[in-house]
């Protein structure tokens, strides 16, 4: 989504050959064998680990983190595993977006219109929102020292970052059509 903006506000003119239907399969393409990868990352160290005491995992689905929260031994490669994983599938990404959101807003300011600012902004905003979430809640899971309140805040951003955040992201973006904006309205408002 990123490189979506990135290339409709910076190189609006060319965004038809930019996203060509064989660049965005291979963009496609290329998420899905990442996000293969990225299971087999964690999948085969987390097969190592020994569990001495209870198999109880206190989360809502069974995570890396929770899964060394459990175990005894061999969550040395686990962890390994997590940042290789936070490298490759956190930090990367995130730094392309800010890249990208930096010369997005650089062009967006050089626009002489307000209107034409805001209509950009506007483009922009839905999904720098999710993404923002996203990083942020992934964060708190998966940086943040373990400490008194883990218990409570680590499944509760685990679900903010994997159920809530992808299940407001059609949402924000339908919210930007003013046919749904309107029929909203209509329902909230009954007019």
């Amino acid at each position: 989504m990123a490189y979506d903006r990135y290339v409709a506000i910076c190189d609006p003119l060319h965004y038809h050959n930019i996203l060509s239907r064989k660049h965005c399969l291979v963009l496609a393409s290329g998420t899905w064998i990442s996000g293969s990868l990225n299971s087999f990352v964690i999948t085969i160290p987390a097969t190592l680990m020994s569990f001495c005491q209870s198999r109880t995992i206190h989360q809502f689905f069974c995570d890396a983190k929770a899964l060394i929260n459990i175990s005894c031994a061999g969550s040395k490669d686990v962890y390994i595993a997590i940042y290789i994983e936070i490298l490759m599938y956190g930090v990367f990404p995130a730094m392309f977006c800010v890249t990208s959101y930096t010369k997005i807003i650089r062009v967006i300011l050089q626009i002489k219109s307000k209107e034409g600012r805001k209509k950009a902004f506007s483009t922009c905003s839905s999904h720098l929102t999710v993404v923002i979430m996203y990083y942020m809640t992934g964060l708190v899971v998966y940086m943040v020292p373990p400490s008194e309140y883990s218990d409570v805040l680590e499944p509760v951003s685990s679900v903010l970052y994997s159920v809530v955040t992808p299940m407001i992201n059609p949402l924000i973006y339908s919210l930007r059509n003013k046919d749904v904006k309107s029929a909203l309205l209509r329902l909230l408002g009954g007019k």
